[in-house]
């Protein structure tokens, strides 16, 4: 029997010797069963309430391709902390034919995951429960739930073993007249970029030692981030204004504003900075600012959160500081550090188009060589022959274990008949009838291997899906599948300035494409670059030279 095992652990502030732990005892239930350990899944840090777990997926992965006979953890709850995917889990890997076994309880049954499934989701209940009345605790005392606002400082416990004295906050003279000035200029026209900008030429350090951004001190209005937005400065300490939900086809947290009546309000007159009127001040120019925003000049509403998502947004980096390339203009792409904080001196910007085109065309330029065409049929043709001969040997496998098991029960029955039963054969009886049924059920699963068969145009109809590559990009049709794949193999592109144009560094297994498809180092022109002394500097990962060439 092959044996996987299956650790976990769902804090940053617990250790890997965890994951050490529950692989030992695991280890120790498979070496007594006589089985033998494949392989070791871990996951750290990661919450048992979301299957969105890497180590996790990749056990589901190779439970699909036969890779194990039975799953092995500490406990039910270290596969998942929700009924539903603990259930899905037993279901998914009993049709495969594969047993799952706990050091606490043994072999996984039905009505185990049932029992043990429900109360791993009643202890999240709770403990968030319990979370949740120990903050409104704290709140009620005037005390802080979470972290430290900007201007403050944590007042250590008198005694630190008491966790209830924690939650003291103090007023911080070296910060608290900088949240004035903050608040002053803002009242007084500023915009928070600016204010940032001025703060970071300064040299004056931000919350936590960072360099001030606009987004520091602006947040968001109906959320109540940001430090224009935190009603502690004028001495009321507000809890409550979001809760979090997963979202359970992402397993990402979802944040949601709740009613203002849900809200808990407590006043803590000593943790007071400004003024009512300062505050009152910020809060009409920023109702202003929102109506401005959020209406053009007709009086129409506009969609101020989602923004036009472009194939590279988000992925652009500064070769001169590190930080994003972001929108700063239509269809151009600027560092943000130099528009929002003022901490780089790159001001060059570059068209979307641009650096979307040299990319695209390089691709499309290096996927139609003859040579490529011929290596892309080739390797179709041994992948499918793979896929068909591993089928058939699972398959193989399976019907040699099969007739073993009919010969054992055959043998079995022999004995029984001879008057040599032990009551100890019944339970070896029923298991091999089980193994039998699993094994009859996945043989009749299994679709017997297709012939192989090619386009006979094959050669064609991939120069034809090429040539229409940069066409999916912009097909309504096809246009957002299209895009997550290219942007799936990309990691980043790196932006440096030269003297003229624009140097782009790319990340990524699309590099390593290039790369592979330009077989060579050198340098090569840019088709359809329209900049002088442009060039796509391509940077290979993991098992590539990296290769440095113009398009």
């Amino acid at each position: 029997m092959r044996a996987m095992i299956y650790a976990r652990f769902s804090s940053d502030l617990q250790r890997d010797s965890s994951l050490k732990d529950q692989t030992e005892v695991c280890a120790r239930l498979i070496e007594k069963e006589g089985w033998t350990v494949e392989k070791v899944y871990e996951d750290r840090a990661e919450s048992g309430a979301s299957r969105f777990r890497p180590a996790y997926q990749q056990l589901l992965v190779d439970a699909e391709r036969g890779a194990f006979d039975v799953l092995v953890s500490e406990s039910v709850d270290r596969l998942g902390r929700k009924l539903a995917d603990v259930a899905a889990l037993f279901d998914q890997l009993s049709y495969l034919g594969i047993n799952i076994h706990t050091v606490s309880t043994g072999e996984v049954t039905t009505l185990s995951i049932g029992m043990l499934g429900t109360m791993a989701q009643m202890y999240l209940s709770d403990l968030r429960d319990k979370t949740r009345r120990g903050q409104l605790g704290r709140v009620l005392q005037g005390k802080t739930p979470g972290g430290k606002a900007y201007g403050y400082d944590v007042v250590p416990p008198a005694d630190p073993a008491s966790k209830g004295n924690r939650g003291e906050r103090r007023i911080n003279p070296t910060e608290a007249p900088i949240v004035t000035r903050i608040f002053k200029e803002y009242a007084d026209g500023l915009s928070p970029r600016a204010i940032a900008k001025r703060f970071n030429a300064e040299g004056l350090p931000g919350p936590g030692g960072r360099t001030w951004r606009d987004t520091t001190i602006r947040g968001q209005f109906e959320r109540g981030t940001g430090i224009l937005n935190n009603p502690v400065y004028v001495g009321r300490l507000v809890w409550n204004r979001t809760s979090y939900v997963k979202n359970p086809k992402t397993g990402k947290r979802v944040a949601r504003i709740n009613p203002p009546d849900q809200h808990e309000v407590v006043a803590v007159p000593d943790l007071r900075i400004l003024s009512d009127e300062l505050w009152d001040k910020v809060k009409a120019r920023q109702e202003q600012a929102r109506f401005e925003i959020a209406r053009d000049q007709d009086g129409n509403a506009l969609n101020r959160v989602h923004r036009r998502k472009f194939m590279f947004s988000g992925l652009l980096v500064c070769g001169v500081c590190g930080g994003g390339y972001t929108v700063v203009g239509k269809d151009r792409y600027g560092c943000a550090a130099h528009r929002s904080k003022g901490t780089c001196d790159n001001g060059r910007t570059i068209k979307r188009q641009e650096i979307e085109g040299r990319v695209l065309a390089g691709l499309k330029d290096r996927l139609m060589a003859p040579e490529l065409v011929e290596e892309f049929v080739a390797e179709f043709r041994r992948e499918i022959i793979r896929v068909n001969r591993d089928a058939e040997r699972q398959v193989a496998a399976l019907r040699h274990e099969l007739t073993s098991v009919e010969r054992k029960i055959e043998a079995m029955l022999r004995a029984i008949e001879d008057g040599m039963y032990n009551p100890a054969m019944k339970a070896r009886m029923s298991e091999l009838e089980k193994r039998q049924r699993d094994i009859e059920n996945r043989l009749a699963a299994e679709s017997p291997a297709s012939p192989l068969r090619l386009h006979a145009k094959l050669p064609e109809v991939y120069r034809d899906k090429v040539t229409r590559l940069e066409d999916a990009l912009y097909e309504p049709d096809t246009k957002t599948e299209a895009m997550a794949i290219i942007r799936g193999l990309v990691d980043k592109i790196v932006l440096t300035p030269e003297t003229e144009g624009m140097m782009a560094e790319l990340h990524g297994d699309l590099a390593q494409i290039l790369a592979f498809c330009d077989g060579r180092d050198g340098k090569k022109e840019l088709p359809g670059s329209n900049e002088t002394g442009s060039q796509l500097s391509v940077v290979a990962g993991v098992g590539f030279e990296p290769t440095t060439f113009r398009l």
